[in-house]
């Protein structure tokens, strides 16, 4: 749907762009100069948990994503909300805190923002980061024969959507939460550190996990690469009660959209991978972590990277073919 829609824009002809609409991209790229581009991106959307300082964390986390999943660095960013007049302004005000507290651990400020009267709360983040032209790292330039790496479990949708509905408590709820809260900061760090080593950066796409889920954005990748897939289902890491919330029918209206037009381009889910956890590869996430495509030759390499950078879970989930067929397989 999104494409269709950006399909009806005027092309972007300056050639200092180097990162549009044309593929789905994580962010926007702007070269700047030959050694210097700006990473622009905004998102925000309505509240996923209850305390609204943890929104705000989960809020500005997602945004922050978006520049680390195509190799930059953050500078500074702007705070987009939307609260109701007739609502307590200390719960926007925590929210507000709970955004700079995680824009700070990003080591940035949040200079600015934009209010607007609403009746639903939203809240986000517009970021601003750079990176050098020659290192941005793309969607849509992975190769046949890489590995595909992820750096988080996933189910976070569902599990919200479980909580809202008083099917789990707090307790069930914490992991995704501390998960969202999350940075990508180091996962970005150990992809565009291995880059720098190698004449041939061997992490040739990335993209973060969030609302078109896994396998949404796995196809984004593998489409605008002209390359295809084979996910491995089952060695993807889930939080704890997803696969049973799943079975259950517990999902979000979005996790069900993704399956369907999962499917409608052309995705085939093998027998080996029950209806639950197809729901679960399909879920739609809130920051998520970067899923990345890496030479075979340098997989470990980059597992060894990230686990020096604490990062964890990180799961070898599949790779990508020449044969542009997109299959979800069992083992």
């Amino acid at each position: 749907m999104l494409a269709h829609v950006l399909a009806k824009l005027p092309p972007i002809d300056d050639p200092n762009v180097l990162v549009g609409t044309a593929t789905t991209d994580d962010a926007g790229v702007y070269r700047l100069n030959d050694r210097t581009a700006l990473v622009e991106t905004v998102d925000f959307f309505t509240p996923i948990v209850d305390d609204p300082a943890a929104f705000g964390r989960i809020a500005a986390a997602n945004a922050l994503s978006d520049v680390y999943a195509m190799g930059g660095t953050p500078l500074c960013a702007l705070a987009i909300a939307c609260f109701p007049e007739d609502h307590d302004y200390a719960v926007l005000a925590e929210i507000l805190a709970g955004g700079v507290e995680k824009a700070h651990e990003a080591g940035i400020h949040v200079i600015g923002g934009h209010t607007v009267k609403d009746p639903e709360p939203k809240y986000g983040l517009a970021v601003t980061g750079i990176v050098h032209p020659h290192r941005v790292v793309r969607n849509s330039t992975a190769r046949p024969g890489d590995t595909l790496v992820l750096t988080k479990r996933i189910g976070t949708g569902i599990l919200t959507t479980a909580f809202r509905k008083d099917v789990i408590g707090h307790k069930e709820l914490a992991p995704a939460i501390e998960s969202m809260e999350t940075l990508n900061r180091a996962a970005a760090a150990a992809m565009t550190e291995l880059n720098a080593a190698h004449s041939d950066p061997p992490v040739h796409a990335a993209t973060d996990v969030s609302g078109f889920g896994l396998v949404g954005h796995l196809l984004e990748m593998a489409r605008g690469s002209g390359v295809g897939f084979a996910l491995r289902a089952q060695v993807v890491p889930t939080f704890g009660s997803v696969i049973e919330l799943a079975r259950d029918e517990v999902v979000p209206g979005g996790t069900n959209a993704n399956l369907a037009h999962a499917r409608a381009l052309g995705v085939t889910f093998r027998e080996a991978v029950p209806a639950e956890l197809a729901l679960a590869l399909c879920d739609a996430q809130t920051s998520g972590g970067l899923l990345m495509a890496v030479a075979p030759q340098h997989a470990d390499e980059l597992v060894e990277a990230l686990n020096r950078h604490g990062v964890k879970p990180v799961s070898l989930v599949g790779s990508l073919t020449v044969e542009q067929s997109f299959e979800v397989v069992g083992a």
